[in-house]
């Protein structure tokens, strides 16, 4: 049995703003910090890089629970069991698998008995709760299992970017549906987090890709990828993900903006079903930046991408290779009030019979962050057909306070049959959702 979380979503009744084409869904996603995850808890280093002397603390540790008489390690156990078990899937497991980690940083010792083994490994380990700070900057992608889902509804993954102690930020999913109507809901919340299995690490060009598994058993939105790699160790940001056809073959994609703490780069994440993921970090002049979205098919036989290589205008890239990305042609550059300190994209471009819809973001005065779009040419899309003069989607006096206020922000919508379902973030810290009628859009963008 899943054990579901008092769910942090409030739901009502579908709201119009004085955008006519606009609903603003009273449907909120909000951080919940009571949703934790164990961590390897270092005293000083990892192992493989311990100092003498922080080695030495780390022994102290060990030195201490060897001390106990089995009694009194035994009781210890029961007691960290009674306190902790409840939270966490496999928790004895867990102790054993991170005292085996911690292995190189210890003395020679006489062989563990298993509860010692356990006791010493959760004196290694800590809770983190991964969305204490915010919970913000969604993308939504159709779910790669439709089962279940009603005549004219679709099943949605939603990802979205979770923010926790010491500003670290991962990569956490919900589920959903929206009904032919465009009225969205979302599933509720199992209160367990797991993170992912490392099933490989290999070295590539710039870096290192992992390939991660979780276990069949957990809810999608049970799933955390929390930061793996030294190019993430500071943050999984703003995952941009699309549903991207080749052939028969359907694969979901996502670039997202790793943060070490000192830098910051574009890299891709891969994935069939949300369950395996594969991610790798992209090079080139434009994967330097923030804020790439590929297109959901190849154009003329090659992969494409819009991103923003000037801190202010958008570019065009093309590539035959997924990895590598250079140059780019810039396409779009601040027209509007709105947007005339800078505009970047909002996720990946959407596929309509007029051609390619692109929500983008415009910083304006105060910097106050609003959300547009662009209908970019089916077949060239260096070429602009229309864009928005005003915003979609603006702060509005209930969502302009958080941790940073007057800014909505999405890093991707999703088409479901004349409907545009658009989740946004509010302030960097809670999520929302709108729908927006396509044809009514459509006709109140200008060339």
């Amino acid at each position: 049995m899943l054990e579901l979380a008092p769910n942090p979503i409030s739901q009502g009744d579908v709201e119009l703003t004085h955008v006519t084409f606009l609903n603003r869904q009273a449907l909120y996603l909000r951080p919940d910090p009571a949703r934790v995850v164990v961590r390897p808890f270092k005293p000083a280093t990892e192992p493989r890089d311990l100092h003498p002397k922080e080695k030495t603390r780390a022994n102290h540790i060990v030195d201490r629970v060897l001390g106990l008489d089995p009694e009194a390690a035994a009781s210890q156990l029961i007691d960290v069991l009674e306190n902790f078990d409840g939270r966490h899937r496999n928790l004895l497991r867990t102790f054993e698998f991170r005292c085996d980690e911690m292995e190189e940083a210890f003395d020679p010792h006489p062989p563990f008995s298993r509860i010692q083994r356990q006791l010493i490994g959760a004196y290694f380990l800590h809770e983190y709760s991964f969305e204490a700070a915010a919970l913000f900057n969604p993308s939504i992608v159709p779910h790669p299992d439709q089962s279940g889902a009603g005549e004219g509804e679709k099943r949605f993954v939603l990802s979205l970017r979770s923010v926790g102690e010491g500003h670290i930020s991962s990569l956490t999913f919900r589920s959903g549906t929206v009904t032919a109507q465009g009225i969205v809901t979302v599933d509720p919340t199992v209160r367990l987090a797991s993170v992912p299995k490392v099933v490989a690490r290999s070295p590539v060009p710039d870096g290192e890709a992992v390939e991660l598994a979780f276990s069949p058993e957990e809810d999608i939105s049970e799933r955390l990828i929390f930061p793996i790699t030294a190019s993430q160790s500071n943050g999984i940001e703003d995952a941009r993900f699309v549903e991207f056809h080749d052939g028969p073959r359907k694969t979901y994609y996502a670039t997202y903006t790793a943060y070490s703490g000192s830098a910051i780069r574009s890299e891709l994440i891969e994935t069939t079903d949300f369950q395996t993921f594969r991610m790798g970090p992209m090079r080139g002049s434009a994967a330097r930046n923030k804020g790439m979205a590929l297109f959901p098919r190849k154009i003329n036989g090659r992969y494409a991408m819009i991103g923003r290589q000037d801190n202010e205008n958008l570019y065009l890239i093309y590539s035959d290779d997924l990895f590598s990305w250079d140059g780019g042609v810039a396409i779009l550059r601040p027209r509007f009030p709105w947007e005339f300190v800078q505009i970047g994209n909002c996720g990946s471009p959407i596929e309509l019979d007029e051609g390619w819809l692109l929500l983008t973001h415009g910083v304006g005065p105060v910097r106050k962050y609003s959300i547009g779009a662009v209908l970019l040419d089916k077949d060239d899309p260096s070429k602009v057909l229309a864009r928005s003069s005003e915003p979609l989607v603006r702060p509005e006096p209930s969502e302009r306070e958080g941790y940073v206020p007057n800014v909505v922000y999405t890093c991707g919508a999703m088409r479901h049959g004349d409907y545009l379902v658009l989740p946004y973030a509010v302030s960097d810290t809670f999520s929302a959702f709108a729908t927006i009628r396509i044809d009514a859009l459509l006709r109140e963008m200008r060339g």
